[in-house]
């Protein structure tokens, strides 16, 4: 997301207003320094070079905060980021999450072998198992829905991608009404489909 340029006669309020977040209303340079402990697994720029570990840059904020919130509630599970998020203020949350809605994803390359059966699913769904296409919430190129709070997964991490799927069919991963509409997609993806959608997905961007 770019930072909004302020003209240069703009009063103080004008450009305190520019450079909020608009869908967290966080700082992204406050952001930057709170944001330094996530570099250890989300690398510098919240770019993972750990494939366990998912790639933050360039995430809607809006997702990025709920996931944060979710993760201090412990309505989602996860030991290392539940500890992380425990000690964060909601001003914490919104300014980290506008740090790395701003930072630009690197790109990856995904499997030839995927495409054949993952760019229909992604592109087109499948009507006949009630399957949507993963473009119409993500996107044709994966970069989400921000103010929807519809994530990122363009260039993702296969292996976190395919961890996540796994988790939603699994019905481990449900948080909120997006969660809850990926796990009844998930729940009708095959093994295959999965590892297929995962390896594709890495490549759109």
């Amino acid at each position: 997301m770019a930072l909004v340029l302020v003209a240069p006669f703009a009063s103080a309020s004008a450009q305190e207003a520019g450079s909020k977040d608009p869908f967290t209303q966080g700082d992204a340079t406050a952001g930057a320094t709170k944001a330094a402990a996530c570099v250890a697994c989300h690398g510098p720029g919240g770019n993972s070079a750990m494939p366990d570990w998912p790639k933050l840059a360039g995430q809607g904020s809006n997702y990025i905060a709920h996931q944060l919130k979710a993760f201090k509630s412990g309505e989602r599970k996860d030991p290392v980021m539940t500890a992380q998020a425990a000690p964060l203020s909601d001003a914490d949350i919104a300014d980290i999450s506008a740090y790395f809605s701003q930072q630009k994803s690197t790109p990856a390359a995904g499997s030839k072998d995927a495409v054949a059966v993952a760019e229909p699913l992604f592109r087109a769904g499948d009507a006949a198992r009630g399957i949507p296409a993963c473009a119409s919430c993500h996107g044709p190129k994966g970069a989400g829905n921000p103010a929807a709070g519809y994530p990122r997964i363009g260039s993702q991490h296969a292996k976190y991608t395919a961890k996540q799927l796994t988790a939603y069919r699994a019905g481990e991963r449900k948080v909120g009404p997006t969660g809850q509409m990926m796990a009844a997609v998930a729940s009708k993806l095959t093994d295959d489909e999965i590892q297929a959608l995962a390896s594709y997905i890495t490549g759109v961007q």
